[in-house]
């Protein structure tokens, strides 16, 4: 009947879908999230953190710190998106106190003053380090909303160093070379301790893969304890072609793990240039890692205790190598 046959048609146009695979099931589920951002408004993406978004440029002496540099303008610049930011009055001042590098520090206008402040502003005095003045909203919106108790710094970011680079200084040095390779350290605690341990011991600098790894933020500078200002920290876009480059150069590569035979204290090649691969905290050496390693070596300890933390490993096994060089 021509009546039912409408109503088929407009029942059939209604519930027309679109295959999974063209976006339609998937496209309903991403309702209301709107377009793909841009590149630039990604924090992952390279294009968000060269962004430099509008930032006051009031300083206590007149003068943004960028003009220091010889290559400001008087006018306010702007904070790049996606840097670090070590924000609150004991954080601030730790930061401070640790040495780290900083690339412009704000307090608040009106911000209420007590002694860690005080010793903020005459931290910052003594170092010539020029605070920049905001607004609390301001700097709210700088921080991205963070409890930032009216006081922040803005960190640069990390130069990386170049890994044919350290190699090259390793050879050239007067005593064997020592590099350290993390492979997957997402805690960036556990970096900044690496880091702290491989200047302890002589290393000649740290290696670290750009993905799937924590890298050089705030956490990682604080807990150096301003050993990565010491130490150079090259990023590499393909660890396993670099333990291969080192090993080609003479190095003996060799990856911690718990279940190996051969004790850190006395593996094969411990005199001359070692390059040591320190695991992931949660699952240690990747496959293609642990086949690129000359030797794997293990630490003894008690079965009572699965594993030991990466940090703790690396500074041990460093330890180590440095006692049987001596």
């Amino acid at each position: 009947m021509p009546g039912n046959s409408q109503r088929k048609g407009a029942v059939r146009k209604k519930g027309k879908t679109t295959p999974a695979g063209s976006g339609g099931r998937v496209r309903r589920g991403l309702e209301g999230k709107g377009p793909t951002p841009k590149a630039e408004d990604r924090p992952y993406h390279k294009a968000y953190r060269k962004r430099r978004p509008e930032e006051p440029g009031r300083t206590t002496g007149g003068k943004p710190k960028g003009s220091r540099s010889g290559g400001s303008s008087s006018r306010s610049r702007t904070a790049t998106a996606g840097s670090d930011w070590v924000i609150g009055r004991n954080p601030v001042l730790e930061a401070l106190q640790a040495g780290l590098p900083v690339k412009r520090a704000y307090v608040a206008d009106g911000v209420e003053r007590d002694d860690r402040l005080r010793d903020i502003l005459t931290f910052a005095a003594e170092h010539g380090i020029p605070l920049l003045q905001a607004t609390r909203s301001e700097l709210d919106r700088l921080t991205g909303g963070g409890v930032h108790q009216g006081v922040a710094l803005q960190l640069p970011p990390f130069e990386y160093a170049d890994a044919e680079d350290v190699l090259a200084d390793a050879l050239d040095s007067d005593t064997p070379g020592l590099v350290v390779a993390c492979d997957s350290i997402t805690d960036p605690r556990n970096l900044g301790a690496i880091i702290r341990s491989a200047a302890a011991f002589g290393a000649h600098g740290v290696v670290i893969p750009e993905r799937r790894s924590a890298q050089m933020t705030a956490a990682a500078w604080k807990t150096s304890a301003g050993a990565a200002a010491r130490v150079p920290v090259a990023q590499v876009t393909n660890l396993n072609r670099t333990l291969r480059a080192y090993a080609d150069a003479g190095f003996t590569v060799v990856g911690l793990a718990g279940g190996a035979d051969t004790d850190v204290a006395g593996f094969p090649g411990i005199d001359g240039p070692v390059l040591l691969v320190v695991g992931s905290e949660g699952e240690g050496l990747a496959r293609l890692v642990r086949e690129n390693c000359d030797v794997l070596a293990n630490i003894p300890i008690t079965s009572a205790v699965e594993s030991l933390n990466a940090s703790v490993a690396a500074a041990i096994a460093l330890y180590e190598i440095s006692r049987s060089r001596a």
